[in-house]
């Protein structure tokens, strides 16, 4: 009786391990579909300057008519141009320079044993000529709004009312020191002198800018443009079949496209949106399973190694998934290659090809441009593959992503000569996600070691590893 107990689980998995596969491949279904954008999604794809082939397009609705992001940016850049830096003055900065001033000067007057009987004369001059050029104002000139120029506009703020002013038509401290010393009449030369030091002392800017106020005005100035120029009523026609993608029809297509996915988000029908996403995702795994089970019998019938199969398709779907809800700019940052490469040296090749081939499918219903998405990575993913024929040594790795980016550039530069149709129009930071995408790839190694030690599978590299005649048992047994 303790003997049948203690292997009853045995039993039980013997009995019931045709099942677990199955349960296996339901889990990576609805894991993988649980976590994909639920809206519809818009059915034509384009691109500028190619024949549309599809029927006539007709707006089923109004909708206005997106700028580029070009016009987008240059409205902005003309609004900021517009938006004069504000100043405020400080009114009662004076009544402190007044009172240091004449204080002062009586100092000034008696420690240079001037004459007294023209010290109130003198006095009164220099104050009311110090008086006029506070009453002008006197700047603190900002050199980043200059832009090149010695003079520049800007928005005076005086209780609460603004007015445009031009540095020409206020002080700065030296102007306001020369404008003195050009008005100031004596001739006692001393006297001048004097006073025109104590000036000197007393001239500090009251017209001061105000960063925070001129921040407000420059955001309020962008989000009051118009991101749309046009409209497209509804019943009229957007393309015709067999007409030529322009620039204006391109933009009106694109514009549809974003109204329509930002109209699903709340008009369309989610649940059927996640049922057609099972019936996609599942009839896949499905394929993936009868192909294991018609010509890799061991592999179907091995539960660990088929749920490494489906772990490694199962996380780059997710993968996906999360790209797409953080909204990276570019979903080719994502290691797709990453699946045949690991695949392909665990395995064989063509299931490696297989499987690549079945998730670049899958992904493939959910970002844009989807047969330009599929090309790059079916390419990449059978260079990855025919680049690891045997994985011996670890610089083959390496040269693998070699291959794998000279892939992406290949693809990458015909697809852009064949869209623009000219080398300067060719958008090279657009090439940047896949280097990293490649320099990603280079995780398969410490994966593959990971999955051997999980799943207990024996691949080339651990078989080298273990053929080894420096490991210390082999060098004992060559000893004896």
């Amino acid at each position: 009786m303790a003997k049948i107990n203690k292997n009853s689980h045995r039993v039980l998995y013997r009995k019931y391990t045709s099942n677990i596969k199955y349960i296996m491949m339901v889990l990576s279904v609805l894991i993988i579909t649980a976590f994909l954008p639920k809206q519809p999604r818009f059915r034509y794809e384009f691109e500028k300057g190619e024949i549309w082939k599809n029927k006539d397009l007709i707006s089923p609705f109004n909708f206005a008519i997106l700028k580029t992001n070009p016009q987008v940016d240059t409205d902005k850049k003309d609004a900021l141009n517009n938006v004069l830096p504000i100043y405020t003055i400080n009114k009662y900065l004076f009544n402190d320079v007044e009172q240091a001033y004449l204080n002062e000067f009586d100092v000034k007057w008696r420690s240079n044993t001037l004459p007294e009987n023209e010290k109130e004369q003198y006095r009164q001059a220099s104050f009311k000529l110090l008086k006029s050029i506070y009453d002008r104002g006197i700047i603190a000139i900002n050199a980043k709004h200059q832009k090149g120029s010695k003079n520049y506009d800007f928005s005076l703020l005086d209780n609460n009312i603004s007015k445009a002013v031009s540095t020409q038509d206020v002080f700065t401290v030296q102007t306001a020191l020369d404008y003195f010393k050009d008005n100031f009449q004596s001739v006692n030369l001393k006297v001048k002198e004097v006073i025109v030091n104590l000036v000197e002392d007393h001239l500090q800017p009251n017209i001061i800018f105000n960063e925070k106020l001129t921040a407000i005005v420059q955001e309020n100035a962008i989000n009051s443009l118009s991101t749309t120029r046009g409209m497209v009523q509804k019943g009229e026609l957007i393309i015709a079949k067999n007409n030529v993608i322009d620039d204006e029809i391109y933009q009106k297509l694109q514009s549809f496209k974003e109204i329509y996915e930002a109209q699903s988000k709340t008009i369309g029908d989610s649940s059927l949106v996640y049922f057609g996403q099972i019936l996609l995702v599942g009839f896949n795994v499905c394929l993936l399973m009868v192909f294991l089970h018609l010509f890799r019998k061991d592999i179907f019938a091995d539960n660990r190694q088929l749920s490494l199969i489906l772990l490694v398709t199962t996380s780059m779907l997710l993968a996906l998934s999360w790209a797409i809800k953080l909204s990276l700019p570019s979903l080719y940052y994502i290691p797709f290659c990453i699946v045949p490469i690991i695949i392909r040296i665990l395995f064989d090749t063509r299931l490696a090809l297989y499987l690549h081939l079945l998730v670049i499918l899958i992904a493939g219903f959910f970002v844009p441009n989807s047969f330009e998405f599929v090309f790059y990575q079916t390419t990449a993913g059978m260079v990855a593959i025919y680049s690891i024929r045997n994985l011996v040594k670890r610089e083959q790795l390496l040269l693998s992503a070699l291959f794998i980016l000279s892939a992406y550039f290949i693809s990458f530069v015909g697809i852009a000569l064949l869209r623009e149709g000219a080398i300067g129009q060719i958008e090279w930071m657009n090439f940047v996600p896949f280097i990293v995408s490649v320099l990603l790839s280079l995780l398969a190694y410490p994966l593959i070691y990971a999955f051997e030690r999980l799943f207990g599978i024996t691949s080339d590299v651990a078989l080298i590893e273990l053929t080894n005649t420096n490991n210390n048992l082999l060098r004992e047994l060559a000893f004896k």
